[in-house]
């Protein structure tokens, strides 16, 4: 069976995301100092993002409606003059960010789309990753675009078809275990970890050490290779 279809994260596997959450927390941290102390708020934020994933999925708008949220319960609802504008002024800041690819992704995904069909399967707002898409100068690139709000093994199951000839014969990449890899893998589908410097703890998982078809890879440069060396 040769590889017929190549899936690709979007979020810190062509471009940076997880640095403009931590800056945004960064400042978030700054504006409530006289209300609790960092570790105290970074966990209170987590509860609530974790809480809320339910009801806003993921990307930056349900991000901003957590520290909103969390905000209000750490001041007892009474937020001091303009703590709620200047969240919502970073949540805007972040869905405004530039969008640069990261080093060696145009060339590898060049390369792939020349032999491959290349599908981005990522998980975020729909319009952000769309805006995001387009800035990045990248969509041409690929034959297909899914955002999910879940990265499961049905998931794959169903993209991988769709757009080529089924998991068994496809390929995924990404910086997150918990969604990129192991599923991916439960599809039957071959997968490639690609780290990134910094992780959501949300998406922290065990790597599937010894899989048959699971690699670990520095970079994205080393992924057309990789694909092209599978049987």
């Amino acid at each position: 069976m040769a590889i017929t279809t190549v899936g690709l994260d979007a979020d810190d596997t062509l471009w940076h995301n997880e640095t403009i959450f931590r800056l945004t927390q960064d400042r978030f941290r700054a504006l409530m100092a006289d209300y609790a102390e960092p570790e105290f708020l970074d966990a209170r934020l987590a509860e609530v993002e974790r809480r809320n994933l339910a009801l806003y999925g993921y990307g930056v708008k349900g991000f901003t409606l957590s520290l909103i949220e969390t905000a209000m319960d750490v001041t007892v609802g009474q937020p001091p003059g303009r703590m709620i504008a200047d969240i919502l002024a970073a949540g805007r800041e972040m869905l405004s960010h530039p969008v640069e690819p990261l080093p060696g992704v145009p060339q590898a995904l060049d390369e792939l789309s020349r032999r491959y069909r290349l599908v981005l399967i990522t998980k975020g707002d729909l319009l952000h990753q769309e805006q995001k898409l387009a800035a990045s100068g990248l969509g041409e690139l690929f034959v297909g675009v899914e955002i999910v709000s879940e990265k499961d093994a049905a998931t794959y199951e169903r993209v991988f078809s769709r757009y080529g000839t089924g998991a068994g014969e496809a390929a995924m990449c990404g910086n997150s275990l918990r969604s990129d890899v192991i599923p991916a893998l439960d599809a039957g589908a071959y997968a490639a970890h690609i780290p990134y410097p910094l992780t959501w703890a949300h998406e922290v998982a065990e790597p599937p050490v010894g899989h048959p078809r699971f690699a670990e890879l520095a970079s994205i440069a080393e992924f057309p290779g990789w694909v092209h060396s599978l049987p």
